[in-house]
């Protein structure tokens, strides 16, 4: 009975620690290029519309050839001045390069996301970095 108490624990140990890895080396942040979107939307309180963009930017980010990591925003209860608030949606994608960016550009299912959003939003920021 004690040993196979014992033989659980470590099977269970194990597929934990694997899993874990696993999803690790999926999400790594990839410092090289980071690409920063700040949308503005023409009714930012219209659920209609933003639901439509959460589905739709998750759709593409999901097919994206290129796109390393992720993050979609909204802004937080800006508590200091030199927060700006005044946006819909961030998005931050991390990708291996400024050539795999450039190919993101391009690829189909980013193209797809623009047609079907670019009537949302009122104003685009978009800020790129390569890393140190």
């Amino acid at each position: 009975m004690i040993r196979n108490l014992l033989f659980l624990f470590v099977f269970v140990g194990c597929f934990i620690k694997m899993t874990a890895q696993e999803s690790d080396t999926v999400k790594t942040f990839d410092p090289a290029f980071a690409h920063t979107v700040y949308f503005w939307f023409k009714n930012p309180d219209k659920q209609e519309d933003r639901a439509k963009f959460e589905m739709e930017l998750k759709k593409f980010l999901d097919n994206s050839a290129y796109a390393k990591t992720n993050f979609i925003g909204t802004p937080p209860k800006a508590t200091r001045e030199v927060v700006d608030g005044s946006f819909t949606y961030s998005l931050i994608v991390t990708f291996e390069s400024a050539e795999a960016q450039e190919g993101y550009q391009k690829e189909q299912p980013h193209l797809d996301f623009i047609a079907a959003c670019k009537d949302l939003w009122e104003k685009v920021i978009v800020y790129d970095s390569n890393g140190l």
